[in-house]
């Protein structure tokens, strides 16, 4: 049996028709770490100079394989592969080509131990909730893929120590809320971030925001957000860091004094910013 056959996506894994006015727009944010948008959401390479070699930070949209092949041969040279695909979360933005991308590569995936369910066909995560207090994203939400897909024995999960396979410099973060196992990327030496859907730079829910990608920080996306007690204390502990440049899942990346200023004040100010009125996920009572 040919071991790919064990790998599947949900039975509702589908193209999503949005697309925002920065797709196809890469970002050079340091020389070694470039962020190119897909649609509505962001795949991350980092490179190490030293080796020659790099990563793939999450998986973009259904559909999206070929795109994301032809991102990383453009940087990287025809037939480069990276050496792992790290995912914040198992989303189904963070990981629609996945599969396809690790049957063209043959490289492995890791995630954290509480994300694996969603990424072995275990179990779905809870709906999305479109009566959220937010924009037509929200509305939107039912449509989205909900299903696990199931990458089978390709997804292994991040050491426990915090390090990060082919990532040397950067340790993981277990930053839980917006799913149970999301996970954010931090380097010490320059206080580089890679958020994940922690917090983000674009108002999610809004889609005139997701389309003009209308910069502001926020916390994560509240259609698909179901612990909003950890996610408040995940935004808490990245702002504790004191990044100096944040690459989030969904918007452009933010640095210097605006990512500080806008970090504080989502602490100072996240059950107001955040957390929305109401919604099925909602308990206002988490101060």
């Amino acid at each position: 049996m040919d071991k790919d056959m064990d790998m599947h996506y949900g039975s509702d894994y589908k193209y999503i028709p949005t697309t925002s006015l920065e797709s196809g727009m890469g970002i050079e944010v340091l020389p070694d770490l470039y962020c190119h948008t897909i649609q509505i959401v962001n795949i991350i390479l980092v490179d190490n100079p030293e080796k020659n070699d790099f990563v793939l930070v999450d998986a973009g949209m259904p559909n999206s394989a070929d795109k994301i092949i032809s991102v990383i041969e453009e940087r990287f040279g025809d037939n480069s592969r990276p050496r792992a695909i790290i995912l914040t979360h198992g989303h189904f933005d963070h990981v629609g080509a996945v599969i396809d991308l690790v049957q063209h590569w043959d490289i492995p995936v890791y995630a954290h131990e509480l994300e694996l369910p969603y990424l072995t066909g275990k179990k779905s995560y809870p709906e999305p909730d479109p009566n959220v207090e937010g924009g037509m994203v929200a509305k939107m939400s039912p449509l989205f893929p909900n299903e696990p897909i199931d990458l089978g024995n390709h997804v292994e999960m991040l050491p426990s120590d915090g390090t990060i396979p082919h990532m040397s410099d950067f340790r993981w973060i277990h930053t839980p809320g917006h799913t149970p196992g999301h996970v954010s990327l931090f380097r010490e030496n320059d206080r580089a971030l890679i958020a994940g859907d922690a917090f983000v730079t674009v108002k999610q829910d809004s889609l005139y925001k997701v389309v003009t990608q209308e910069q502001e920080i926020n916390g994560p996306p509240r259609y698909l957000t179901t612990d909003w007690k950890a996610a408040k204390e995940s935004v808490i502990k990245l702002e504790a860091l004191k990044p100096t440049v944040a690459v989030t899942g969904h918007g452009i990346p933010m640095s210097g004094e605006f990512l500080s200023n806008s970090l504080e004040k989502l602490v100072q100010e996240f059950d107001d910013i955040a957390i929305p009125d109401y919604g099925k996920y909602v308990d206002k009572n988490i101060h």
